[in-house]
């Protein structure tokens, strides 16, 4: 049995359960969200289990309380093939008046979200576990925090040994954790081209009960993947796919299958950020798109680690979804949620790092070079100088978030920060 690797997500749920009755945990599949559940949990229910499955929904029908029965926590593995478990937990939560009780995990979000969600307030609480960010599989040095950063940008002494080879193995790989533990290059590839094949095979009907069609979901995928980073609409995506060939669909089908990759977690897009500005500016509040790991991209696209480094501005592209990935993990661990900005001048930040005390940071995400780096940080502090800090808070710092490159370091002319993604932690 391999050793458990922890995670940043370890120390986020053991607050949680200290502070609610139940915590439920969602994310992707083969993200490790059982495996975390385990490492706290006193009990287990396996849901999916295919020796118990039958005489659990029995009894689940007949007598739900019993499946709750086991030393706290006690974890419930993918809870949303019974909703019903949701009530339950809430009332038995209710009725023992006592913290840690238990974990739900599931891959998938069940029918009726905002149904069953709500009644949850003030006795659940909710973990998104993403796949691993570098720092949590080893390949970050992490010489620089970001939660050291809100605090001072004073000093920062940080050394990258990620080189451009390795930065497009990374990407390709993804943080699945199996295939980040495992040893040899070839298979660690593989996790996440069998994960594409099982969503666009079976998850993406599985969902929500509605049958799709496998060719459609791969080319809506490869579409989602040439469109990552950007606010491309529906009917974008649409145009992108019939250019590729196959039966005609609609916008409506387009709508449809992303919220369906959204149930299962597949996707997360960021949401626009909305900042006080010195002049009045129409601020773009489409979601951008992104995979909520960097090698479902590669993966949709049929892309390695070599046709990355034979082709830049896809690799770059690639590289931003891993920097918002990673970004995502460590800002939930200090409390902070990921955004993007972009102005109708057309005025964009990759990433702003939006704190819950009002604190942010402003990111643009750079595969490295001088001329890049130069472009990150003119972005920045054009940005940085149409922001109202008499309205808001001026940035704790601004940052060109980079792939290659041997030090981090902080720029003596305009004091934006060059950090390699290979340096960063939470």
């Amino acid at each position: 049995m391999k050793e458990y690797k922890p995670r940043i997500a370890d120390i986020i749920l053991e607050e949680k359960l200290q502070a609610m009755g139940a915590v439920l945990i969602e994310g992707p599949k083969y993200c490790g969200k059982t495996t975390l559940g385990i490492q706290h949990a006193e009990s287990v229910l396996f849901m999916s289990d295919p020796d118990t499955k039958d005489q659990n929904l029995a009894l689940a029908q007949t007598n739900i309380s019993r499946l709750l029965q086991g030393d706290t926590p006690r974890l419930i593995d993918e809870w949303q093939i019974v909703p019903q478990f949701w009530d339950a937990v809430r009332n038995e939560v209710d009725h023992r008046g006592e913290d840690a009780q238990f974990i739900l995990t599931g891959s998938s979000v069940p029918p009726n979200t905002d149904r069953i969600y709500h009644t949850g307030t003030g006795r659940m609480a909710w973990l998104k576990l993403r796949t691993m960010s570098l720092w949590e599989s080893g390949d970050s040095s992490g010489d620089i925090s970001l939660a050291g950063l809100f605090k001072s940008d004073t000093l920062i002494d940080g050394q990258n040994d990620i080189g451009l080879d390795r930065l497009a193995f990374l990407a390709c790989r993804g943080g699945w954790p199996k295939a980040v533990l495992s040893k040899r290059h070839g298979a660690a590839l593989t996790q996440a081209e069998e994960y594409f094949e099982a969503v666009v095979r079976f998850d993406i009907s599985r969902a929500d009960g509605v049958g799709r069609d496998e060719e459609i979901a791969r080319r809506l995928m490869r579409s989602y993947a040439r469109n990552q980073g950007s606010q491309a609409t529906a009917g974008t995506i649409l145009e992108d796919i019939q250019a590729s060939g196959g039966a005609p669909i609609n916008e409506n089908t387009v709508y449809s299958y992303i919220k369906a990759l959204k149930k299962i977690f597949v996707i997360e897009d960021s949401a626009a950020w909305n900042p006080n500005l010195r002049s009045k500016t129409a601020i773009r509040t489409s979601d951008t798109r992104y995979f909520a790991d960097p090698s479902i991209a590669t993966a949709a696209l049929g892309l390695g680690p070599e046709d990355l480094i034979n082709d830049m501005k896809t690799f770059g592209f690639v590289f931003e979804t891993l920097c918002i990935r990673d970004l995502r993990v460590y800002a939930e661990a200090i409390k902070g949620t990921v955004y993007h900005y972009r102005d109708k001048n057309n005025l964009e930040c990759d990433a702003v790092i939006h704190l819950r005390n009002g604190k942010y940071g402003l990111v643009e995400i750079k595969i490295g070079g001088h001329d890049l780096i130069e472009e990150g940080a003119a972005t920045l502090t054009g940005l940085s100088r149409k922001i109202d800090t008499s309205k808001m808070n001026p940035p704790s710092f601004l940052m060109v978030l980079t792939g290659v490159g041997d030090y981090a370091y902080k720029r003596p002319q305009d004091g934006v920060l060059v950090v390699p993604i290979g340096c960063l932690k939470n």
